[in-house]
């Protein structure tokens, strides 16, 4: 035991610095990196002095540091035990965002994802645990879902004003595994182009750009909204008969659609995937009660990634119960359907209504005063932005003096990554004088992040 204790905590003596703070920064990140779980009980001090080797006041030392941290639970007569602190179970920001890996200012905020839920996630993996039984009996093949799941995801959508049943959801491993399966669908005739949103998620462009469509960009703005003529002209002129939206908190503006805006949208002859992924995240106080964008031509995607984690690995596809068959049939579905257990933790928290009304009432609260301060933070930059209304992120716009990408480099070279609006342009390359920044991150980590930009030179 003790030999398996040092072997997890890896070269620890080579890092610089005082033994005991090297061997505490050690012992925290072999807990997070999962090779010391939490509840490992640690060896006696005077085992651990023998076996790093180490003084035991060395030894007692890293231990003090780690209990003040909150890293270690100690009760009198039984040892310590590893733990994460409150810190990191209770924050929204994944401990990767910012936990200074290449020095004391490295930060990442290129990715717009939040950590999960903890103790509500691990309530309800416990939850799914004792209730895999009847999985493990069937083939645990791939198929259109469990029907659970199916369900509570059909219930979601009636309740919300759009009755559905629960032939017309196809579970997925994820938003962008929708997006692919439905494009190898309907994506047939590669000389109509697809019209797509810009600035856009970069993940769907990618899924696009891979199977080599012709894409027609649409403007879209949070103070101006989706440019509708644009899209019709894109239909009636061009041929257009796909289109790929985010009408509910836009990712990177946070733009939402209005109504009129959706019913116009719904009466043209297209196909419409509506990315629904960030629909939970309302940061209006009461949230909204705005209709799904609904039509016969309109396909919902939606996904556990933003309102839980992007570890959960549950999207889904709401559309007619036939193309839910043909879907099926495709073999490529195979390869894009979560596993079993997986889905049995979707359940888990869809099902308990009032705790999972309890964490997106928490997230939501959290992700508003992030984007607040954040907003505060900018105050004097000289950087504009409309506050949106929901979603992750806010969408500057620099100036026409200061590139993007130069800012993103001068930056990265302080230990600061962010992503220029090129990445999210349908060309990729207009956009130049945007940056998208998200408010997942702690507020201590968005001021550093502020702070280093303001700091990076003009030119």
């Amino acid at each position: 035991m003790h030999d398996g204790f040092a072997a997890a905590l890896g070269a620890w003596r080579e890092r610089p610095g005082p033994l005991a703070r090297s061997l505490a920064d050690a012992v925290r990140e072999a807990v997070v990196d999962g090779r010391l779980p939490p509840g490992t009980r640690l060896p006696s001090e005077r085992d651990l002095a023998r076996a790093l080797p180490l003084s035991r006041g060395t030894v007692v030392a890293a231990l003090a540091l780690l209990r003040d941290e909150g890293w270690l639970r100690t009760r009198h007569g039984s040892g310590s035990t590893v733990r994460l602190p409150g810190r990191l179970t209770e924050r929204t920001a994944p401990w990767s965002q910012d936990r200074g890996g290449a020095g004391d200012t490295a930060l990442d905020l290129t990715l717009a994802v939040t950590a999960a839920p903890h103790e509500a996630y691990l309530a309800a993996l416990a939850r799914a645990t004792e209730r895999a039984g009847t999985l493990l009996v069937d083939a645990g093949t791939a198929g259109p879902g469990l029907p659970r799941l199916r369900a509570l995801l059909a219930d979601r959508y009636t309740r919300a004003g759009l009755p559905t049943r629960t032939e017309q959801i196809l579970v997925t491993s994820g938003a962008q595994s929708a997006l692919t399966l439905l494009l190898d669908q309907l994506h047939t005739d590669r000389r109509r182009p697809v019209a797509v949103e810009s600035p856009t998620y970069p993940g769907a462009l990618a899924v696009l750009r891979r199977r080599r469509a012709r894409l027609l960009p649409l403007p879209v703005s949070a103070s101006d909204g989706w440019d509708t003529d644009r899209l019709e002209d894109a239909v009636r002129s061009r041929g257009a008969r796909l289109a790929y939206l985010t009408p509910d908190f836009h990712n990177p503006t946070g733009a939402h659609m209005t109504g009129a805006t959706r019913a116009r949208v719904a009466r043209l002859p297209l196909t419409v995937l509506a990315d629904e992924t960030m629909r939970d995240l309302d940061l209006r106080t009461p949230p909204g009660t705005e209709p799904y964008l609904a039509g016969p031509g309109v396909i919902q995607i939606g996904s556990a990634a933003k309102t839980v984690w992007s570890g959960l690995r549950i999207g889904w596809i709401r559309t007619s119960a036939d193309l839910v068959g043909s879907l099926c049939a495709n073999p490529l579905q195979t390869l894009l359907s979560p596993p079993p257990l997986e889905q049995l933790i979707a359940c888990e928290l869809l099902a308990d209504d009032s705790g999972f009304a309890g964490v997106l009432a928490d997230r939501r609260a959290r992700l508003r005063a992030q984007r607040d301060h954040l907003a505060q933070l900018l105050d004097g930059t000289g950087w504009t932005y409309e506050l949106p209304h929901g979603g992750l992120t806010l969408w500057l716009h620099l100036g026409t003096a200061t590139r993007a990408a130069d800012l993103a480099t001068r930056a990265a070279a302080r230990g600061l990554a962010v992503t220029p609006g090129p990445h999210f342009a349908v060309d990729g390359t207009t956009l130049v004088h945007h940056l998208r920044l998200p408010f997942t991150a702690t507020p201590e980590a968005l001021g550093r992040a502020v702070r280093l930009l303001r700091e990076c030179p003009a030119n």
